[in-house]
């Protein structure tokens, strides 16, 4: 396989001995556990706990946490998140302990993942590697956040490393166990993702013979399988099956289907969490450089592994890498950033190999100028990320915050739990007011949809039920002769009437 991978294995059967140096030197692993703390203090320092949660957080906290009803599920949904915050949100509604705990977890998770790779690159490679994913202010951005991206990233990142060893040394069966829980961790954040980043590893094993080992694709299959199984169930007993279910988030995606999404991709990266429709001009240049010289150093990269003969380590991730991003960049008709961060996790490595080979190259003329040229585009690269990221992160602070002050005058309007929040003609959306309110959350259309209007106009008869609009918004015809309220800035609501005794 790798020079570095047969000469640990080899020293090891060899009995040679082994030399005594403290641990955080051995085997170049402290320069991972650097990379991985200092990802975890950057995201409290930049993203700050107290930001609030998101949309799409509330739908998943909510499914384990006390502070409100669980939201409506929908197709494309899987409950992988709320698995990884049930260990803090079953007991607490605190955000900032949240946002903490989900910080320390992500960085354990990227560290355990470059660990994955001990010995198919240099200690140096792997930590520059986990360094230019961590330093993305979309890794950091969604780190500490309850979303599943990230998660499927640093399976993905961890499952190829896993891979290459078991397939390395098939002695040895802690990869194989590492291979069987990337996959799961894949499957259970998003099993469609996993798939797509996954085949490559898939085909390997069928297509070539060098790879024909039956427990190697057992612990994959193994546990990609045991990842979605959960899904799978739940598509029976909630969609009509896992056909039906695919059908509906694809419906709900706009209809998957052959779409160039890669224009999309750019105009999200100025820091629009969800760019749809996705509208508007491209931002500047420098903020999406950085996107367009990947794949000139993933391409550098790969030469270079074939010219020292070891490809593999540097192919396999690269053709997991495309094969996750297709279906967001040709597939759907929208964007958002954190849909290709399991694309950087593992095209992180390669070009991480090619930028240190190109400043370490040895008696090579232009070594010195390729040396000036890295690192002026590194810092010019940071410097970039760290202004998009602080512009994010304001944003989402203002109107997670507008949110909680539209929950607030609920309460002070007499809607308190239980109660029901619903939205008629304006852009609030119901699900996080009613989770910062501790309401339930109905819609009678859309996406979300989860009740009817009759059935709504009988839940208001015993509950109460909040329905937000703008200014001079018209309600809904089960609401008219509602009570109207101002909430906060342009929201108002029509509040039900006291339920009947």
């Amino acid at each position: 396989m790798t020079r570095n991978l047969h000469a640990d294995t080899s020293a090891v059967r060899s009995g040679a001995p082994a030399r005594h140096e403290p641990w955080w030197r051995r085997d170049g692993r402290a320069w991972p556990a650097l990379v991985a703390a200092a990802f975890t203090l950057a995201q409290l320092l930049l993203v700050r706990p107290g930001m609030g949660l998101g949309w799409d957080e509330t739908v998943y906290v909510s499914q384990v946490s006390p502070q409100a009803p669980a939201a409506f599920f929908s197709a494309p949904r899987t409950r992988g998140v709320s698995v990884l915050v049930a260990p803090v949100a079953a007991w607490s509604t605190s955000t900032p302990l949240l946002r903490v705990y989900l910080a320390l977890l992500s960085g354990l998770g990227l560290y355990l993942a470059l660990r994955c790779w001990r010995g198919l690159f240099p200690a140096r490679v792997l930590a520059a590697g986990g360094a230019l994913f961590a330093g993305l202010w979309v890794t950091l951005f969604y780190g500490p956040q309850a979303m599943a991206n990230l998660w499927v990233a640093l399976g993905a990142l961890a499952a190829v490393g896993c891979f290459l060893r078991a397939a390395a040394d098939r002695t040895r069966r802690a990869p194989l166990w590492g291979l069987a829980f990337s996959a799961a961790l894949m499957a259970l954040m998003r099993p469609t993702d996993a798939v797509w980043a996954a085949l490559p590893m898939l085909v390997l094993p069928l297509a070539v013979r060098r790879f024909r080992q039956p427990l190697l694709l057992l612990a994959l299959a193994g546990g990609l399988v045991a990842g979605a199984a959960q899904w799978v169930v739940e598509a029976y007993v909630s969609f009509g099956g896992v056909a039906e279910r695919l059908s509906q988030g694809s419906d709900i995606q706009g209809g998957l289907g052959w779409n160039i999404a890669v224009d999309d991709q750019i105009r999200s990266l100025g820091g629009r969490s969800l760019c749809r429709p996705c509208t508007g001009a491209a931002p500047h240049p420098a903020v999406y450089a950085w996107w367009l010289a990947l794949p000139v150093l993933a391409a550098v990269g790969l030469l270079i592994a074939v010219r020292a003969r070891r490809a593999l380590p540097t192919l396999l991730p690269l053709a997991c890498a495309t094969t996750a991003a297709i279906p967001y960049l040709f597939m759907i008709d929208y964007a958002a950033p954190r849909f290709l961060l399991p694309a950087y996790a593992l095209v992180a490595i390669p070009v991480a190999d090619a930028l240190v080979w190109l400043v370490t190259a040895p008696s090579a003329p232009w070594r010195r100028l390729a040396t000036v040229l890295v690192v002026i585009g590194l810092a010019g690269h940071l410097a970039v990320q760290y202004v998009v990221l602080e512009r994010t992160v304001d944003r989402a602070t203002a109107s997670h915050r507008a949110w909680a002050r539209t929950a607030t005058a609920l309460h002070r309007a007499g809607v308190r739990p239980p109660c029901v929040v619903a939205s008629h003609g304006t852009d609030t959306p119901p699900i996080p007011v009613a989770f910062y309110a501790g309401c339930s959350s109905a819609a009678t259309s859309g996406h979300n949809a989860n009740t009817t209007a009759a059935r709504l106009a009988r839940t208001a008869r015993r509950t109460p039920v909040a329905v937000l609009t703008g200014a001079g918004g018209r309600p809904p015809s089960y609401a008219r002769g509602w009570r109207s309220v101002h909430l906060d800035g342009p929201v108002y609501a029509y509040l039900s009437p006291p339920p009947n005794p």
